[in-house]
C-alpha cells in the first residue's frame, strides 16, 4: 500500500510569508522524481521554482494558478512506496492487492480516500530556507456535528496568516493593544479591530467615494516594494544631502580601463566604478553601513558590505545584492552586477540574492533624470542616488569649460549619524568621482 505524503509550501527566504502560484509544472497523475521542480511561484522577492523533496505520483494539487498561498499551506500530495515504484513494469502482485483500491488513485482518478489538508502551526522564529513539512496523509474521519461554542483559539501575531489578515484590512498592528500574555497581539484582537473599523460612521459620501478607474492589485514584487517603501517612510527619520561633481576624469579613467582590456573583454561599467567608490567611502564612514535595532535601541554596525543596486524589470523594481563588495575589485563587482542584472530581467533571482543588503546604490540616471531623493531600502541606513552624467558648463582650472557633470544624492537615517558624517561620506564619493586616483589609496 503506497503512502500518500503532503508537500507544503516551504519558507523560501527571510521575511516571506506567502507566495503566488504562477505556473504548475506537473499534473495530477504525473510521476515526479526527488527534487524535481513541481510549481513556479512568485514571492515578494523573486520568481522561484519549488522542488518536491520526494518522488512518487502526484495525487492532488492545491491552488489554481494566480492563487496566493501562505507558507506552510499544502501544495500537493504524492503517493510514494512499493506500489508506486512498480508502475514502471512490475507485476500485479508488486503493485498491491484489491484491498488497496483499484490502483487508479495512483494516477489521480481516485478510488482511494482523498488527502486531509491539515494546518501546520509554525513555532515563533522558525525559519528554514529549504525546509519543508512532510506528513503522512491519513484517511479522513467522519466530520463531527457542529457544536455551538467559541471559535478556535486565536493565533499570535507571529503567524503569517494573522499578519496577512491585518495587511488585507490596512490595519497597523503597532496601534493595537494585545490581550494575550505580556500584551501579545492575538487574532481575536485583529478581528475586533476590523469589526470596529467597519462599524465606524462613514464620512460624507462625496469625500469617501473612490474615483472610478482601473484597479491594480498590490501584490507580488509590486506589493512588496510598496510595503517596504511605506515602512521606510514610517520608521526611518531620513534626511538627504546632495552635490554636483565633475565626472570627466572618471569617464576618462573608465575609457582607459576598457581600452587596455582589449577586444572581447568585459567592459567596466560606470555603476561598477561607483560601487567600488561606495565601498571605499563606507570603510571611512562605517556608521552608514549599519542598521537600527529599534526594540533594543541599538545601532548595529555591520562588518561586511553587501551592496544592493536598484534594477528595473518587467515585474517592477528589485534590488539584487553583491555579497562582500568590500572585498571585491572593480572588475569583480562589475561581473557580479552584470550577472545579477541578467538574472533580474529573466526573473530567476533567488531570495538569497535579493536579501541581506547593507547599503544600496541607485542609478536613476539611466532614466534620463538629474536628481532624486531616494527612499532608504529598509532596514538599511543609507542609499546613494546617482543622476545622469551630461555635459554642462563648469569652472575648471579657473576657467569656464564644458565638463561631464553628475548629481549625487545621499539619503541617510538620522538616527545612525549626523549631517557631518553624511556630508563627509558624500564629499569623499564626489572627490573620488572627480579624482579617481584617490581610490588607489584603498585598492
Amino acid at each position: 500500500m503506497p503512502q500518500v505524503l503532503e508537500f507544503r509550501l516551504p519558507d523560501l527566504g527571510e521575511g516571506l510569508t506567502e507566495a503566488e502560484i504562477v505556473r504548475w509544472l506537473v499534473e495530477v497523475g504525473d510521476v515526479v522524481a526527488i527534487d524535481q521542480p513541481v510549481v513556479e511561484v512568485e514571492t515578494a522577492k523573486a520568481m522561484v521554482e519549488v522542488p518536491c523533496p520526494y518522488g512518487g505520483v502526484v495525487t492532488a494539487r492545491f491552488g489554481d494558478e494566480g492563487a496566493e498561498l501562505p507558507v506552510g499551506a499544502p501544495l500537493l500530495t504524492v503517493a510514494v512506496g512499493s506500489a508506486v515504484e512498480s508502475t514502471g513494469g512490475g507485476t500485479d502482485a508488486d503493485s498491491g492487492t484489491e484491498d488497496s483500491g483499484s490502483g487508479n488513485v495512483l494516477v489521480g482518478y481516485g478510488t482511494g480516500a482523498p488527502p486531509v489538508r491539515r494546518r501546520r502551526v509554525r513555532p515563533d522564529g522558525l525559519k528554514a530556507a529549504v525546509a519543508v513539512s512532510v506528513a503522512p496523509v491519513e484517511a479522513p474521519a467522519p466530520a463531527p456535528a457542529p457544536v455551538a461554542g467559541p471559535a478556535p483559539g486565536p493565533v499570535a501575531v507571529v503567524s503569517p496568516l494573522v499578519r496577512r489578515l491585518a495587511r488585507q484590512h490596512d490595519l497597523d498592528l503597532r496601534g493595537l493593544a494585545g490581550s494575550g500574555p505580556d500584551g501579545l497581539i492575538l487574532r481575536a484582537d485583529v478581528e475586533s479591530a476590523i469589526r470596529s473599523a467597519a462599524e465606524a460612521p462613514a464620512p460624507e459620501a462625496a469625500a469617501s467615494s473612490a474615483p472610478a478607474g482601473e484597479r491594480v492589485a498590490l501584490r507580488g514584487v509590486r506589493g512588496a516594494v510598496a510595503d517596504k517603501l511605506a515602512r521606510s517612510r514610517r520608521e526611518i527619520p531620513d534626511a538627504t544631502c546632495w552635490v554636483d561633481a565633475d565626472a570627466t576624469e572618471l569617464m576618462a579613467a573608465r575609457a582607459a580601463m576598457n581600452g587596455a582590456a582589449g577586444a572581447g573583454a568585459p567592459k567596466v561599467s560606470v555603476l561598477a566604478l561607483l560601487a567600488r567608490i561606495c565601498t571605499a567611502a563606507l570603510a571611512r564612514h562605517p556608521e552608514l553601513n549599519s542598521t537600527v535595532d529599534q526594540e533594543a535601541r541599538e545601532i548595529v554596525r555591520l562588518p561586511q558590505v553587501h551592496l544592493g543596486f536598484a534594477a528595473q524589470t518587467d515585474r517592477g523594481l528589485v534590488v539584487p545584492v553583491v555579497r562582500d563588495a568590500h572585498a571585491r575589485t572593480t572588475e569583480s563587482i562589475g561581473a557580479e552586477i552584470a550577472r545579477l542584472t541578467e538574472a533580474a530581467r529573466a526573473g530567476s533571482l533567488t531570495p538569497a540574492e535579493l536579501t541581506g543588503g547593507t547599503f544600496t546604490l541607485n542609478n536613476y540616471g539611466v532614466f534620463g533624470v538629474d536628481g532624486s531623493t531616494p527612499i532608504i531600502n529598509h532596514p538599511e541606513a543609507a542609499m546613494l542616488g546617482v543622476g545622469r552624467i551630461v555635459p554642462k558648463p563648469w569652472v575648471h582650472g579657473g576657467e569656464l569649460a564644458v565638463r561631464q557633470v553628475v548629481q549625487l544624492s545621499l539619503t541617510f537615517d538620522h538616527r545612525v549619524c549626523d549631517g557631518g558624517t553624511a556630508g563627509g561620506f558624500l564629499r569623499y564619493v564626489a572627490d573620488c568621482v572627480e579624482r579617481p586616483a584617490l581610490l588607489l589609496r584603498s585598492v
